[in-house]
């Protein structure tokens, strides 16, 4: 069985260029078996917008590792498995930005899959927001933040798994250079 390593990103504003916030859920055999939480410091302005959305701005992440020093922690772990995400799209896309934008080389494409796609699929007749998904399924949500929202998007992943759907037919290649 596949590794999938779920993450979930806040960012500071509208450029959506880099990160605030980082969680990860890792899910192996079926089952989570490790959660990690990082603020960033994105050494960047914060949105009104997005620091009433996710509670974080410039005081919270003081002393918050910058993407570059969260890499050395991370990659480890983003490296073991597919990533997922919920509108997978733009935290790949988010990941993409602050790699290029801190130098930093991985890999030139990624494995992912998106669980809103998924869900179009599996359950075509709802809305596929993430608080509509985890109201649906009975998941805990402290929703805009990264670790809940992580979570949240394993516990869905999990969900699709135990219904029988081969979520394995939804992963995708996202090109990261």
């Amino acid at each position: 069985m596949a590794v999938y390593i779920v993450f979930d990103v806040e960012t500071p504003n509208r450029a959506n260029d880099r990160m605030s916030a980082i969680g990860i859920s890792a899910i192996k055999d079926g089952k989570i078996v490790a959660n990690y939480f990082s603020l960033v410091d994105p050494e960047t302005h914060f949105d009104y917008f997005n620091t009433r959305l996710t509670g974080i701005d410039s005081e919270k992440v003081k002393g918050a590792p910058n993407f570059a020093e969260l890499w050395k922690k991370i990659e480890p772990i983003m490296s073991k498995g597919i990533l997922v995400a919920h509108n997978a799209v733009f935290d790949m896309g988010v990941l993409k930005k602050c790699l290029h934008d801190y130098g930093i080389v991985w890999k030139s494409t990624a494995k992912y899959l998106c669980t809103v796609q998924a869900g179009r699929r599996i359950l075509p007749d709802m809305k596929h927001n993430l608080d509509v998904m985890c109201d649906h399924y009975g998941i805990a949500l402290n929703h805009h933040q990264a670790d809940s929202d992580s979570r949240a998007c394993a516990e869905i992943l999990l969900r699709y798994m135990e219904s029988g759907a081969d979520v394995n037919s939804f992963i995708r290649t996202y090109r990261l250079t």
